[in-house]
């Protein structure tokens, strides 16, 4: 029965991780920037690679230096790519790449940017039917576009999926 308990009780610290983006969802980014750091710290980089897949993943939303910005998502491939069951993370490398797409291209990396911007329609056909996956879809086309026409090598104007 305690077996049982531990499947279905939901996780905690990804339940952390929620409210924060909720907050930062919310329009406080710096403040949620503070938070999704504190849960890092908790998580060090020892810690299960699906919390820091996931922190990672968002911590990346809330810098502005684009640098930063890459190390962040860098780290949460990397966690993901630690998972020795990837199915917890299946539906979230179209998102992973689909960023460090956005990353490379701000930091004007056009060939790396393509590079992960295919690896995301790749890892796409994973994604549900639904407005998640249809949200994610659409950032990539809008993102291939961008790389196609050989206009719009600045900066995006925000991170295509959050």
């Amino acid at each position: 029965m305690a077996e049982r308990q531990e499947q279905t009780a939901p996780d905690a610290l990804l339940t952390r991780i929620g409210q924060v983006v909720m907050l930062h969802h919310g329009g406080d980014r710096e403040e949620a920037q503070r938070r999704l750091l504190e849960l890092w710290a908790e998580t060090a980089e020892t810690g299960d690679p699906l919390h820091r897949c996931t922190l990672a993943h968002y911590l990346a939303d809330t810098q502005d230096d684009p640098d930063v910005e890459l190390a962040w998502d860098l780290r949460a491939l990397s966690a993901a790519q630690e998972l020795t069951d990837p199915s917890p993370v299946r539906g979230f490398y179209p998102s992973l790449h689909l960023n460090l797409a956005a990353d490379y291209l701000k930091l004007g990396h056009s060939d790396a940017a393509r590079t992960h911007l295919h690896r995301a329609r790749h890892a796409a056909d994973s994604l549900a039917d639904d407005g998640y996956g249809a949200g994610v879809r659409a950032a990539i086309t809008r993102l291939e576009l961008r790389l196609g026409d050989g206009e719009g090598y600045g900066p995006p104007r925000q991170r295509p999926v959050g």
